[in-house]
């Protein structure tokens, strides 16, 4: 990569200011350009053009709800995303009720069907580096079977991370999917890969969220997401969340269903510790 194609240049091209210093993020696709304007801006590098549009078009989607914070898209092209640069403070607990509401309230604000991409983005998206298909479903439990699990499943089988016998304990798991559900639910404006890792404590005292794979989806499956990898101050933002919008009883025993998702992703992309996660997830979901 050289300087006419790197982050500075593409912080320049998609802003329209003359950037003035370039320092490497925390992650090796990531870089926070300073521009002559004093701001500082995110510029993050693709390896698929869709992936970039997916991102832009979710955060774009995500901000039209007016729910949460997300950072401002500059610009992006096929291979770079511009966006604004969120200071960091710590998780508060103040800040995490007020996020639990505009979760709530982003959720609210809807999608038209189960799989539905962000206007304008791809049907072929991604969720981290795995690839995602946003093909769209009327009732959740077909859709979510079709679209979320068995995709990865499979995926996971062939590559030999997960065994037969263990896929066949998520397979009852989809095959009794209509009776584990719950109560029907409207389709939900989700972040879609609502890990804490994206959820970002403002050094304003707010959350803001980044890197969404959005999607019409089921809510309960933001939740169980931001519950699988341990977010700060859950307790408060689930509290705040049930106070906007509160949830279909049952809901807690439905965490591990809606865990399916995400860690069948992970053992695709990371093995066999996300395939133990996945069964015993699987046989909690059963019994529950």
């Amino acid at each position: 990569m050289t300087a006419a194609d790197g982050p500075a240049a593409a912080a320049e091209r998609l802003t329209g200011r003359r950037a003035v210093s370039e320092d490497r993020g925390t992650a090796g696709a990531l870089f926070v350009v300073e521009l002559d304007d004093g701001r500082r801006v995110m510029v993050k590098r693709g390896d698929d053009a869709r992936a970039v549009l997916a991102e832009a078009a979710g955060l774009r989607w995500l901000a039209e709800a007016g729910a949460v914070r997300v950072p401002v898209v500059h610009g992006w092209d096929e291979r770079w995303l511009v966006s604004d640069r969120v200071p960091e403070g710590v998780p508060d607990a103040g800040a995490a009720l007020r996020f639990g509401r505009g979760l709530a309230a982003l959720h609210t604000a809807g999608a038209p069907a189960f799989g539905t991409p962000p206007p304008g983005g791809p049907v072929d998206a991604y969720i981290g580096a795995a690839p995602m298909r946003n093909v769209t479903g009327e009732e959740w439990p077909t859709w979510y079977a079709e679209q979320r699990v068995l995709p990865y499943l499979r995926r996971a089988v062939d590559g030999g991370t997960l065994e037969a016998a263990e896929a066949a304990v998520v397979e009852r798991v989809c095959a009794r999917l209509p009776e584990l559900a719950g109560p029907p639910e409207p389709p939900a404006r989700l972040h879609g890969d609502l890990w804490n890792g994206n959820v970002l404590w403002g050094a304003d005292g707010e959350v803001w969220l980044i890197d969404p794979a959005a999607h019409g989806g089921h809510r309960e499956t933001d939740l169980a997401m931001l519950a699988l990898f341990g977010c700060p101050r859950l307790d408060r933002v689930l509290a705040g969340y049930d106070e906007a919008a509160p949830l279909a009883d049952g809901w807690r025993r439905r965490v591990p269903l809606h865990q399916l998702f995400p860690l069948l992703v992970h053992t695709v992309l990371f093995g066999r510790g996300y395939a133990e996660r996945t069964v015993t997830a699987a046989r909690a979901a059963l019994a529950g």
